[in-house]
């Protein structure tokens, strides 16, 4: 390796080819070898030869990281597009490739970024302004050209999706990210930028707690509960905001924590919406 690339990852694994020329392949066969992960590409050594994937073309990278229906014989991988091919890379050292790799691709990079596009279920006026990406498996910080630093914790994001909108007169991708501030209230951030750099945050953000809303039986006192703290009122203002008693709000908290719809702060009784709760609360303001 030359000029200015570096070593981020060296290490061992399993890798496969699913995908060739936009064709899946028959009879796939994991090869075992070396996994070498640098700012610029990852070189898969096998004894089969070498197989170099150039981190600048990567469109699209999904993380598979414990999943319950991995593909045998791995129990989480990387599947990585160039082009119309497609790579599964397995690596021992997970941990520390999932850093490098998330690091190699946008960590500093500069994107345009909304915060916050919709606040409390409301749509804000707020332009787009460049944001400096700060990334790291656990979280995804902007800091903002306006002075404000924008950070995502992966595991407090809500709903992601990926749609096309109008930014600064032309069609862009942009990744649209739920999650909370600093004080429980529920924000979106939008991020656009390159195909790859929405693909590589959609794949980040993603990693969070399952966001599908199952089915649940709430009473209309969780129902007001849920929309008043969905829209940023205080924990302790909820009672005079819903015409409720301190104590029935008290209770709806409980119940509320022990279906794992908020997380209790502290023993005051401070909650905030966990992600699952968020989105109960959106289909509830939906359904209305």
């Amino acid at each position: 390796m030359s000029g200015e690339e570096r070593t981020l990852v060296d290490t061992t694994g399993k890798f496969v080819q699913v995908v060739r020329d936009g064709r899946k392949v028959a009879d796939l066969e994991w090869l075992s070898g070396r996994i070498l992960l640098s700012n610029r590409r990852i070189v898969l050594v096998s004894e089969e030869g070498k197989r170099t994937i150039a981190l600048s073309q990567v469109s699209s990278l999904k993380n598979r990281r414990d999943a319950d229906n991995a593909i045998a014989p791995v129990s989480g991988y990387f599947s990585l597009q160039v082009d119309a091919d497609v790579h599964l890379v397995a690596p021992s050292a997970i941990d520390d490739f999932e850093d490098g790799l998330y690091d190699a691709l946008v960590d500093g990079e500069v994107v345009p970024v909304k915060h916050p596009a919709v606040e409390g279920g409301v749509v804000q006026d707020t332009g787009w302004e460049k944001g400096r990406l700060s990334v790291d498996p656990d979280e995804v910080g902007l800091g903002v050209a306006s002075g404000q630093f924008v950070e995502i914790e992966v595991a407090d994001v809500g709903g992601v999706d990926v749609t096309e909108r109008a930014v600064k007169g032309s069609k862009r991708r942009v990744l649209e990210v739920e999650h909370t501030v600093a004080d429980g209230t529920s924000v979106e951030t939008h991020v656009t930028g390159s195909t790859q750099h929405v693909a590589v945050l959609e794949s980040l953000v993603s990693k969070g707690p399952s966001n599908d809303v199952e089915d649940l039986d709430l009473t209309d006192a969780e129902r007001q509960v849920l929309m008043a703290l969905y829209s940023g009122v205080s924990p302790f203002e909820i009672p005079e905001f819903v015409g409720m008693d301190v104590a029935e709000v008290e209770e709806v908290f409980d119940q509320l924590v022990e279906t794992g719809v908020l997380s209790e702060k502290r023993v005051r009784r401070e909650v905030r919406l966990k992600a699952r709760g968020r989105n109960i609360a959106s289909e509830v303001i939906v359904d209305q």
